[in-house]
């Protein structure tokens, strides 16, 4: 690696294209994979004769280590080196990936999702980060929106080959390509200047994590097992390990010197958006949970139609989201912030009239295009929200406690909603069942969205983007906006800035 100097090199350059194809090419290997799984479900059920709380467990254990370890994963980097966290990151994900394919039984399967969230946690912070850090100052906004837009056509794209792979080869393709993917990551990545903040001291939260980890494994243990026939001793212990864990974690954050989660930054307006976050995303990950799955269970649709069927929702989201956060900014938030999710509900409600008489251009198209159209509105004001209640000076923690409240969410939701349904044991694979399950979960997806934008009315102050507003008009810096890491859906729900120079995470 040359001895070029961070925050000095330019897009335009050859060391600036490099740059920009390692960061695509990690969080790309992220959007393929949660895309992928989803589609590759009912097929890993099936081939590997996986219960429906081993195939919860199969979504939620990666979910539950990438959104306890994340906000350390990002104060790894800034402390030890963002591209050292990072290609570890990518290294651990493949090598969990590699274990993935090979998993000869669910237990198996999901042990290696929980390591393939280890991974996550430590790659998906990086390449913001390295962006932030690498470019010059003029090129971060070109870059930011270059990396934006690549993804995006990886995660409209992850649907489609995810299902082409688990078609024409197996569900075990559909995590192997994460393998060289990898390894073309570490080659590639002497290209990228290593980048620290030296401002970053103090002793890392371990405790925090690991008692985030436990809160979050003790529910959702209770909730998944719970309703497979686990013991009510069993469930009642978990259940307490996680509320006592979650408890004791707060009273550490609170206490802490360099506290992983500064419990300071929840101003109201920072405390009702992420209410809002996590109701909304909550209903959102339960939708994209089931519809792939039903589509190919009630429906007949082979892995590559039922992957292609949410594109219409991922294709308005890189349509209209930057003119649906223009529009934020232009009006307030409270307008789209209530009304999308209201949409969102509506497109859920359109979704329970779906059955195995309907027809793709009449019955699924309509309800996706409602559906998507709602979560265009959310998205990018919701973010612009969060990142003005914070603060310019917190935009990366801001960012991050956002990112991880959206996974908590989709994590509780597939821990949940089959519960909900019905859908335990092995109904989940019977189409009857199936189809009745999944139009009560639309119908409590569609109460818990609908929901959400009743609160934001109420909660969200329509000023709050003013501040930000004012500084765009006079020329200042604020942070980008753009498209994130996926939540286990097959599209990118949580947008992330670009993290400022000190004021990233660290814990």
């Amino acid at each position: 690696m040359d001895a070029e100097a961070p925050a000095t090199i330019a897009l335009a350059s050859a060391r600036g294209r490099w740059v920009l194809a390692v960061t695509v090419l990690g969080s790309g290997m992220a959007f393929l994979d949660s895309t992928i799984v989803n589609v590759a479900l009912p097929t890993i059920g099936r081939d590997l004769g996986a219960s429906t709380g081993e195939l919860q467990w199969v979504l939620s254990g990666y979910l539950l280590t990438l959104a306890s370890l994340i906000l350390l994963g990002g104060s790894l980097g800034d402390r030890y080196g963002r591209r050292k966290v990072f290609v570890f990151g990518a290294v651990l994900f493949s090598a969990a990936s590699l274990l993935c394919a090979l998993a000869p039984s669910p237990g198996a399967l999901i042990a290696a999702r929980l390591i393939q969230g280890v991974g996550g946690a430590l790659l998906t912070p990086g390449s913001l980060a390295i962006i932030e850090a690498s470019f010059r100052v003029k090129d971060r906004p070109r870059a930011i929106g270059a990396w934006s837009g690549m993804t995006g056509v990886a995660t409209a794209l992850g649907p489609l080959l995810g299902g082409y792979l688990i078609g024409a080869v197996s569900w075990r393709a559909a995590f192997l390509i994460n393998v060289p993917l990898g390894a073309l990551l570490v080659v590639f990545a002497h290209h990228v200047p290593e980048t620290r903040d030296p401002q970053a001291h103090g002793r890392l939260d371990f405790a925090g994590a690991l008692l985030a980890a436990l809160a979050l494994a003790g529910s959702t243990y209770a909730l998944i097992e719970g309703s497979q026939g686990a013991s009510a001793f069993a469930i009642a212990v978990t259940g307490g390990v996680g509320v006592l864990a979650f408890a004791t974690f707060l009273r550490v954050e609170r206490r802490a010197a360099s506290p992983m989660l500064p419990l300071n930054i929840f101003s109201s307006q920072f405390t009702a958006a992420n209410v809002l976050t996590f109701v909304v995303y909550a209903a959102l990950g339960g939708m994209f949970f089931l519809l792939v799955s039903f589509l190919q269970i009630s429906l007949g649709y082979s892995p590559v139609a039922a992957g292609a069927a949410s594109l219409p929702v991922t294709l308005l989201m890189l349509c209209f989201s930057p003119s649906s956060g223009t529009l934020a900014q232009r009006i307030g938030p409270r307008l789209q912030l209530s009304l999308g999710p209201a949409i969102v509900a509506l497109g859920m409600l359109m979704m329970t009239q779906i059955d195995g008489s309907s027809s793709y251009l009449t019955g699924v198209l309509p309800a996706v295009v409602v559906f998507g159209a709602g979560l265009t509105l959310v998205v990018s004001p919701i973010t612009a929200t969060v990142l003005a209640a914070a603060g310019e000076s917190r935009a990366g923690i801001a960012s991050g406690v956002n990112n991880a409240v959206a996974r908590v969410a989709s994590l509780l939701a597939v821990a949940l909603l089959p519960l909900i349904a019905g859908l335990t044991g092995t109904k989940f694979y019977d189409p009857a069942a199936m189809t009745h399950g999944f139009h009560v979960a639309m119908l409590a997806c569609a109460v818990l969205a609908a929901a959400g934008g009743a609160y934001a009315w109420r909660a969200i102050d329509n000023d709050v983007l003013a501040s930000r507003t004012r500084a765009q008009r006079a020329g200042e810096a604020v942070p980008e906006e753009i498209t994130p890491p996926v939540v286990a859906c097959p599209l990118p729900l949580q947008p992330t800035p670009g993290p400022t120079r000190t004021q990233r995470t660290r814990a």
